[in-house]
C-alpha cells in the first residue's frame, strides 16, 4: 500500500506532539519534517479558532502544495467554515473529539480526494449552496458547475464524438452559435481546446 505523505502544523507544541503522535501511530502514514511540507499530499493544521493568521497560512499552504488539509479545531462557526473550505480545508475534526483512528481517517479521506464534516458543520454547507443556487446561480442561469444548461448540452455532445454542424443540428442552433458557446467555456474556464473542455468536465462530474 503506498503511504501518505502527511504535514502536521499546530499553533502549540503541546497539540503538535500529541497529534504527531496519533499520526505515526499509523503504519500507512509518513511524518514530513517542517521543512519538506511542500512535499506532502495531505496537511494536518491545528488551531483553536480561524483567526486572520490561520487562514493567511491556510492560504499559503494552498498555494505552495495544493494539498487538501485536515483542520482540527476547537470551535468553527459557518462564515470560518466557508472560508475554510475555499482554502482547500476537505475535512474538520473538532478537537473535543480528536482520537488516533478519527485523525488518521480523516487524513486517508482526505487523500482519496474525499472528506469528513462534523453532520452540523454539513447541514451549514448544504444551506449555504441551496441560498448560493437561489440567489446568485439560478437568476443567471447557471448551475453550481459554472456551466449554463446549453453549454451543458454542447459538452455532452462533443463528449459522445459530434462535430460542430452535427451538435448545431442537434440542438437547433446556428454552427456560429455553438462555436460560440465552446469558445466561451473554453476561455472562460482556461481549457486549451475542445478535448480538454470534455476531460475537465467529465472529471468534474458536469456531463
Amino acid at each position: 500500500m503506498e503511504q501518505v505523505r502527511v504535514a502536521l502544523q499546530a499553533m502549540d507544541p503541546i497539540s503538535h506532539a500529541g497529534l504527531a503522535n496519533f499520526l505515526q501511530s499509523r503504519p500507512g502514514l509518513v511524518l514530513l519534517p517542517a521543512a519538506d511540507r511542500v512535499a506532502a499530499k495531505v496537511l494536518v493544521v491545528s488551531a483553536d479558532r480561524l483567526t486572520t493568521d490561520v487562514v493567511a497560512l491556510l492560504r499559503r499552504s494552498a498555494a505552495e502544495t495544493g494539498a487538501p488539509v485536515v483542520l482540527v479545531t476547537s470551535e468553527i462557526n459557518e462564515t470560518e467554515l466557508l472560508t475554510a473550505v475555499e482554502c482547500r480545508v476537505v475535512a474538520v475534526l473538532p478537537r473535543s473529539a480528536v482520537t488516533a483512528e478519527r485523525l488518521v481517517h480523516c487524513v486517508l479521506a482526505a487523500a482519496a480526494g474525499g472528506g469528513v464534516m462534523p453532520p452540523n458543520l454539513v447541514g451549514e454547507l448544504l444551506k449555504h449552496i441551496e441560498r448560493l443556487q437561489r440567489d446568485v446561480l439560478t437568476p443567471h442561469g447557471l448551475n453550481a458547475s459554472g456551466l449554463t444548461p446549453r453549454e451543458i448540452d454542447v459538452l455532452r455532445l462533443m463528449a459522445e464524438g459530434f462535430d460542430t454542424s452535427e451538435i448545431a443540428g442537434e440542438l437547433c442552433y446556428s454552427e456560429r452559435t455553438v462555436k460560440n458557446v465552446i469558445y466561451g467555456l473554453t476561455h472562460r474556464l482556461k481549457l486549451r481546446n475542445r478535448s480538454h473542455a470534455v476531460a475537465y468536465a467529465l472529471r468534474a462530474g458536469m456531463i
